[in-house]
């Protein structure tokens, strides 16, 4: 079938779902399935892999190229999305990404992998995007808090799954299957969309800024490369980081100034004028960003080093999260769609997940598993209340011919705040643990102890009992108190979640429209569009 044109649009009204919503939803949530789970699906399989590749001093790009590409990729899905339709761009997003997998999957040296791995990414983040921007052009936005929240719901589930799916294929098939299982779910996913999806057709001239994609590639690569590199692979102090550094922070700079002059901007600074957009962006990347992708990063490490759990149990250890995310985004939706009001549940949200990470940083090794498992459900609620209602809200406070493009720097800024989240956290682990292991271990104890860098959990747990109580203690004390320093982060999220202006989500004659009046301080492009339809 094809796309709807602009008299069709209008005839039919998307009063409601479209027809063969049902067939739809599930090709949505198949595609953002699939690209989600491949950001953690090799991190399991990884040892086994660069081993049969002889590729161990590029292990860390077989994950990093797929973030990059997919960073790199989301603002352009989402922009192009608004001028030129979404469902020519959700085919080929999809084609991308089942490209990239069979290249992976058939990879013979890392080389290959690593292109894969990239190739796959430029599809991913399409796929996010674009299917959280569908959404919004089939279902008027009450209604569509029910559909955003499943979504959410994956996307959680996918971060648990992802390592828990690699390591059973490594352990059985083959780790190859983690790429080839995208050939027949992609495939599917595409003739679902091919059949049923009908969207509106754009007649707008695409002026494509190749300038600012450079620049913001540019930016992303090199803010990335400091991330993972400054404080690991290299000195904060080399030469390599603080150019790199001095780099990201040029390409910004030049790429907001190529934004303020290009035709058809990738980023258009007007959404800067939106204190929703404002507002939600920073509360995802403080909470989302930085606050579940810290714990979904380290805690696996905790459980395996503190409680001498293995790598399979540790990730399942993590399921009680998703099932707190499940818990809340679901019925969160419901009532959103009910009642038409958002605000309370960041509010709400933040609230639960800063109190959590703070109980987390009394854990001790006495702690027993089921308190662990209990912090990590109440933080999955506390996430659960704020991922897509975010997405909501600032979808909500846009125009239809903005709605993309929205969506997608929404989740462009989140991906480089967990990022960044993630890399200071890892920063500010890794440097206590040295500091604790020093101080605990004897010179006689740290011989027989060895290189740092070298400990697994089978190591630490073959020690003499005196010397593995030490360095289980060094990594007790390593992290949990990491948890206490993010507490003041998360108390700034909760001041922008009760500043975060709420704008009602009507139920609309169309998609992404909202004729009521919006609320007081939003300033942004949403509230000249309110106008508009009101004199209509």
């Amino acid at each position: 079938m094809t796309e709807l044109s602009p008299a069709e649009t209008e005839e039919q009204g998307f009063s409601g779902v479209p027809q063969h919503f049902g067939l739809i939803f599930a090709g949505l949530m198949t595609a953002m399935l699939l690209a989600s789970l491949d950001q953690t699906i090799v991190s399991t399989a990884l040892p086994t892999i660069v081993g049969e590749l002889h590729g161990v001093n590029h292990m860390a790009w077989v994950t990093t190229a797929y973030i990059l590409a997919a960073t790199i990729a989301m603002p352009v899905y989402g922009r192009l999305g608004d001028l030129m339709g979404r469902k020519t761009l959700f085919l080929g997003a999809i084609v991308v990404f089942v490209a990239g997998s069979a290249t992976a999957g058939m990879a013979q040296d890392m080389t290959v992998l690593i292109i894969g791995r990239a190739v796959q990414g430029l599809g991913g983040g399409g796929l996010m995007i674009t299917a959280q921007a569908i959404i919004a052009d089939l279902v008027p936005p009450r209604q569509r808090a029910k559909y955003m929240a499943p979504m959410g719901a994956v996307f959680g589930l996918s971060s648990v799954a992802g390592p828990l799916l690699g390591g059973w294929f490594t352990d059985g098939v083959g780790w190859r299957w983690a790429f080839w299982i995208n050939l027949p779910l992609g495939a599917l996913a595409l003739a679902v969309a091919a059949f049923a999806l009908r969207l509106p057709r754009r007649s707008v001239k695409v002026a494509v800024d190749y300038l600012g994609i450079t620049l913001m590639a540019v930016a992303v690569t090199c803010t990335v490369l400091v991330a993972d590199w400054g404080g690991t692979d290299y000195a904060w102090t080399d030469p390599l980081v603080l150019g790199l550094a001095s780099g990201a922070v040029a390409a910004w700079a030049l790429f907001l100034f190529s934004q303020s002059r290009a035709a058809e901007p990738i980023i258009p600074l007007r959404l800067f004028r939106s204190r929703i957009f404002n507002i939600a962006t920073l509360l995802g990347m403080v909470v989302i960003g930085v606050g579940m992708f810290a714990v979904i990063g380290y805690m696996p490490t905790y459980l395996q080093m503190v409680y001498g759990k293995s790598a399979t149990e540790s990730g399942l250890l993590l399921i009680p999260m998703v099932v707190g995310i499940i818990a809340t985004a679901l019925p969160s939706g419901q009532l959103i769609s009910r009642t038409g009001r958002y605000k309370i549940y960041p509010i709400l949200g933040t609230a639960v997940a800063g109190v959590t990470v703070w109980l987390m940083s009394t854990l001790d090794t006495g702690s027993s598993i089921a308190v662990v498992c209990g912090y990590l459900f109440l933080l999955g609620a506390g996430v659960g209340l704020i991922m897509q209602n975010l997405v909501l809200a600032v979808q909500n406070a846009f125009p239809p011919s903005d709605v993309g493009t929205a969506t997608s720097a929404n989740n462009f800024f989140r991906e480089i705040g967990a990022t960044l989240g993630t890399a200071a956290v890892g920063a500010v682990f890794t440097h206590r643990l040295t500091d604790q292991l020093t101080s605990r271990l004897s010179a006689a104890d740290a011989k027989v102890v060895g290189s740092t860098d070298s400990l697994t959990p089978a190591l630490v747990h073959a020690l003499p009992d005196k010397i593995q109580e030490a360095v289980i203690l060094a990594y007790q004390q390593a992290l949990t108190p990491v948890f206490r320093y993010m507490a003041p982060l998360f108390a700034l999220g909760l001041v922008l979640a009760f500043l975060l202006p709420e704008k009602r989500l009507a139920d609309g004659s169309g998609p992404g429209t909202d004729p009521v009046t919006p609320s007081a301080g939003d300033t942004g492009p949403d509230a000249s569009e309110a106008a508009a339809l009101r004199r209509k």
